[in-house]
């Protein structure tokens, strides 16, 4: 009977993958680095988010990046409350920036916004393979003037 082969895995523990994490996240910190970035990913790096036509790769995902920081900067991220159980790790993210650039066909407002993303990446020998994640792309848009401000009323509308 010949022996199951064992797949070499690094051991990482859940406290050194949410480090990963929030080296990660802070690259986006003035100045960005994008080699940071790259050197936190797997091969194989795919990336989900609700409002995309599918998963990016990494080659779409640095592309979605770098348009980002051209349009915002000074953006800064902070990793409000961070998680981790064994190889996924979840994190609740703030943004802070000037909208300096053409952002999703916006044209600047030198506006700054603040909005939030909660995200949740797998871990594989201590880099992101997968990620996804969830931005307050409603809020940073009406900061932006792309959508009316949602109204606020004393009392809802009587219902018919």
């Amino acid at each position: 009977m010949s022996k199951p082969v064992a797949r070499k895995e690094t051991e990482v523990s859940a406290e050194d993958n949410k480090a990963v994490v929030r080296r990660w996240i802070e690259t986006f910190n003035n100045p960005y680095t994008p080699q940071t970035e790259v050197d936190a990913l797997a091969p194989g790096y795919v990336v989900h988010a609700p409002w995309l036509p599918g998963p990016l790769d990494l080659e779409a995902w640095s592309q979605f990046t770098a348009a980002f920081v051209e349009a915002f900067p000074d953006l800064r991220l902070a990793v409000e409350d961070i998680f981790s159980s064994e190889e996924m790790v979840a994190a609740r993210v703030s943004f802070r920036g000037t909208h300096r650039d053409e952002f999703q066909g916006i044209p600047p407002t030198g506006k700054e916004v603040v909005f939030s993303s909660i995200e949740i990446d797998r871990m594989v020998d201590g880099k992101v393979a997968e990620h996804w994640f969830e931005m307050d792309l409603v809020g940073l848009m009406g900061q932006l003037g792309a959508i009316p401000e949602p109204e606020h009323s004393e009392e809802a509308p009587p219902s018919t």
